[in-house]
């Protein structure tokens, strides 16, 4: 058993997207999830999930409850040992350095020695809520994606999805290594960088050849190997069932036209076309599209909503 401290404000979809390193995973309590299995090396590459830790115990949300589950479990290592603990989205009254002193002594009492810099290994000891979960960490997410802000990028357009999001809308459309994955409004090329970055073949089109332009110019700063064309989304010169996966950030409704389309034939067009191609897809918009996807032959398999600002929310569909 793994237990996983998520990411964001909304573990449900933190959840889902670990999903894709540990299939199984599903929220507890309060920024934390557990799992049967994890995938180390998929773990690796979550935007949501940012560690994973072998599971020693689980009890109350208490310094004491922690300490006597510490006493009783079997601990199969060597080496020396850290404390690290954590009040989850503060969510509890627990003191945390009273916690690791308290648990480093139970640690010390059964011969180890502690090494605060550079440990063997870490021991999580994690309260939320009214749980307390204690792990050894076991994987990290590799927390990179201030590297690649869009303003940094070498071409930039206002309203450019942030890497964070793109890379978890990825891990949600199940990209793995060797996939050819589609975005066929690509804009400046974000989900495609993070696509690439998972191992995958980034395939973009774009209906306006100055997006085009710029995302190769961002991809080329990324990656070693990527397409980029100029095509219509509801017109894609793609055989069918050609793609593995599909992922895209379709126009927001103050963009009420976009080259000849209106903007629901364009994006209900995209989504047929999309399903021609491949056969998992996930759609992020400023509205739910979910009719529309349906009625191209998709299943919604789960649909979040998450809040930017007052004036915007960002719906999330997979669809399969």
């Amino acid at each position: 058993m793994f237990v996983i401290e998520l990411g964001g404000d909304d573990d449900e979809f933190a959840a889902a997207e670990a999903r894709a390193a540990a299939p199984d995973a599903r929220v507890v309590a309060p920024g934390l999830a557990v799992a049967d299995t994890v995938d180390r090396e998929r773990f690796a590459g979550l935007a949501y999930a940012h560690r994973a830790s072998g599971s020693v115990a689980d009890t109350d949300a208490s310094v004491e409850s922690a300490v006597d589950a510490l006493r009783d479990a079997p601990i199969d290592r060597e080496g020396t040992v850290a404390v690290r603990a954590r009040n989850v989205r503060n969510t509890t009254e627990v003191a945390t350095q009273k916690a690791e002193r308290a648990l480093g002594g139970v640690l010390v009492d059964r011969g180890f020695e502690v090494d605060l810099d550079d440990p063997d290994h870490e021991l999580r000891a994690l309260f939320s809520g009214d749980e307390c979960h204690l792990g050894w960490l076991a994987v990290e997410s590799v927390r990179d994606y201030g590297d690649r802000k869009p303003t940094d990028r070498p071409f930039f357009q206002p309203g450019s999805m942030d890497p964070l999001l793109a890379r978890a809308v990825c891990n949600l459309a199940r990209v793995t290594p060797g996939d050819r994955v589609l975005d066929p409004m690509c804009g400046t090329g974000g989900v495609l960088i993070e696509a690439g970055l998972l191992g995958a073949r980034p395939l973009g089109t774009d209906a306006q050849a100055k997006m085009t332009r710029g995302a190769r110019e961002n991809l080329a700063h990324f990656l070693d190997s990527f397409d980029v064309a100029r095509a219509d989304a509801t017109s894609l010169p793609l055989r069918d069932d050609s793609v593995d996966a599909a992922v895209f950030d379709a126009p927001y409704g103050r963009q009420s036209k976009i080259e000849t389309h209106d903007l629901s034939d364009l994006v209900g067009g995209a989504l047929a076309e999309v399903r021609r191609v491949a056969d998992r897809c996930v759609l992020v918009a400023d509205r739910d599209w979910r009719e529309e996807a349906e009625a191209a032959g998709w299943t919604v398999e789960s649909r979040f909503e998450r809040r930017v600002h007052r004036s915007l929310t960002r719906y999330v569909l997979v669809l399969a």
